[in-house]
C-alpha cells in the first residue's frame, strides 16, 4: 500500500489552534518593537558600555587627540644614573608627545651635570635644580610616616614628597604666567629607564593611572598619568599628610601612603603594566625572600612595571623565575612575571665588571653612545651643552653652570 506523502503545514493555516493564533498575533509587534529599540540605541548604548563599565582603554583620547592637547611632564629626582636613563624617557615620553612640556625638579649633587643630555628634549618649560636642605620633621610626619625600609628614615620620605609636590608648584605657576591650563600631567622618575613607548591607552580621564606590581602594601608611586584634577591631588604627597592624619593614618610608608592620599580624596585610580624598571645601585638579597626585593635584568622584555632593575647577565630565567618569584609577596615587591618576561639578576654586590657591554648591547647604539657621550665629557663640553639647555628653557632657577659642571667632573 503506497502512503500518500503527508501535506506541509503552514503554521498559520486554519489548521492552527485559536490559541497559538493569538499567540502569534500578539508576539508579532513586540518582536517588531525589540528589534526596533535595538537598532535606534545600538550606538549610544555601545558607548556607554565602552566609557564606564568596559575594562578596555577604548575612553582614553587617540594619540591625535593627545597630541592636540596640553601635556606636562614632570620629572624628578637625582641624575644618579641619568646617562642611561635620560635618553629613554626623552625617546618613549617626550618625542613620543613632543607637544608637551617638561619640568625638570632635582636636587643639586655630583651627578647634576648629567642633565645636560636634556637639550635634545623637544620643549622645556622649567628647570629647578636646587640645593637640598633637611626638613622639619613635625609631630604629624612622625606619627603618619614610617622610617622602615626607608634609606633615609621619615627625613627621605619627607624629601621625595617634597620632590614631587615641588614640581606641581612648578607647573601651577607655568600655568598662571602663561595663561594656560595642562590636560594631562605625566610624572615619573628621573631613574626611570624605559624599553617602549609610553602608549595612549594610559590616559584616562577622570582615573589617576599608576603601573602595577611593586605596590609595598600600598600603590606603586614610581610613575602616574591623570588629568589636572586627579593629578593635584596625587602629586600633593607633602600637604595632604595632615588629612591623613585626621583620617586616622599612622605608620605609612611611600607606597601606602600614596594609597591613602587618593582614597581619602575619592580619586579614582587604575592599575597597568608599563615599559619601564628603575635602575638600582641597591643591593639586595638573592633569592629574594617573601619580603625581599626581585632585581630584574634589563634585558628583561617586560613590561616591567617599575621594579628595580640593573644592566647584568642574567643568572634567572625562565623555571627559575617562577620557583622565585611564586615565594615573592604579592602585595609588597611582586611584579608580573607569568609571561617570560622577566629576567633575574645577583643583585647581592655592586654591578659586574663589563656592565657598560651589557647595557650597550641591551639598550642599543643610540642609548649606548648617549652613556659614552657623558663618561667622556670635560669641563667645556659640560659648559656648551647647559648654555644650550639653559637657552631652551623658559623658567631657570639652577646654580651657576659652572658650578654644576665642576661638581660633577671634579667627583668623576
Amino acid at each position: 500500500m503506497v502512503k500518500t506523502p503527508r501535506k506541509f503545514m503552514n503554521p498559520f493555516s486554519k489548521s492552527i489552534s485559536d490559541t497559538n493564533r493569538r499567540f502569534i498575533v500578539l508576539m508579532i509587534p513586540l518582536l517588531a518593537f525589540i528589534i526596533l529599540f535595538s537598532f535606534l540605541f545600538d550606538l549610544p548604548f555601545q558607548k556607554v558600555k565602552n566609557g564606564f563599565f568596559s575594562s578596555d582603554s577604548s575612553s582614553s583620547p587617540s594619540k591625535d587627540e593627545l597630541l592636540r592637547s596640553k601635556i606636562a611632564v614632570c620629572l624628578v629626582g637625582g641624575a644618579r644614573r641619568f646617562e642611561l636613563t635620560g635618553p629613554s624617557i626623552m625617546d618613549m615620553i617626550l618625542k613620543e608627545y613632543p607637544n608637551s612640556d617638561l619640568f625638570l625638579h632635582s636636587p643639586l649633587d655630583s651627578d647634576a651635570f648629567k642633565f645636560s643630555l636634556l637639550k635634545s628634549a623637544p620643549r622645556i618649560a622649567a628647570v629647578n635644580i636646587f640645593q637640598p636642605q633637611p626638613l622639619p620633621e613635625n609631630e604629624t610626619f612622625v606619627r603618619v610616616l614610617s622610617a622602615q625600609n626607608s634609606p633615609n628614615g621619615i627625613q627621605g620620605l619627607i624629601q621625595y614628597f617634597d620632590l614631587v609636590e615641588g614640581c606641581v608648584t612648578m607647573i601651577k605657576s607655568h600655568q598662571i604666567k602663561n595663561n594656560i591650563k595642562y590636560d594631562w600631567i605625566i610624572r615619573t622618575r628621573v631613574d626611570g629607564y624605559w624599553n617602549g613607548p609610553l602608549g595612549p591607552e594610559n590616559f584616562v580621564p577622570g582615573q589617576y593611572l599608576v603601573p602595577s606590581g611593586s605596590s609595598y602594601g600600598g600603590l606603586n608611586d614610581r610613575f602616574g598619568i591623570g588629568d589636572l584634577t586627579t593629578s593635584t591631588i596625587a602629586l600633593s604627597r607633602l600637604s595632604l599628610i595632615p588629612k591623613l592624619d585626621s583620617a586616622g593614618f599612622s605608620n605609612l610608608n611611600s607606597e601606602s601612603a600614596f594609597k591613602a592620599q587618593l582614597t581619602t580624596q575619592k580619586v579614582s585610580y587604575q592599575t597597568k603594566r608599563l615599559p619601564f624598571c628603575i635602575i638600582s645601585d641597591r643591593k639586595y638579597d638573592f633569592p629574594p625572600t617573601r619580603f625581599g626585593v626581585p632585581v630584574a635584568a634589563l634585558s628583561s622584555r617586560g613590561p616591567l612595571s617599575g621594579t628595580k632593575c640593573r644592566p647584568c647577565k642574567p643568572v634567572c630565567v625562565g623555571v627559575c623565575v617562577e620557583y622565585v618569584m611564586m615565594w615573592v609577596e604579592k602585595g609588597w615587591s611582586w611584579t608580573d612575571w607569568a609571561d617570560g618576561s622577566l629576567e633575574l639578576c645577583n643583585a647581592e654586590e655592586s654591578w659586574e665588571d663589563g656592565w657598560e657591554k651589557v647595557f650597550d648591547k641591551v639598550a642599543g647604539k643610540k642609548f649606548g653612545d648617549a652613556r659614552k657621550k657623558i663618561h667622556s665629557m670635560n669641563f667645556d663640553d659640560c659648559i656648551h651643552d647647559f648654555i644650550q639647555l639653559k637657552n631652551l628653557t623658559a623658567q631657570w632657577n639652577a646654580p651657576p653652570i659652572e658650578e654644576i659642571c665642576a661638581l660633577g667632573l671634579t667627583h668623576s
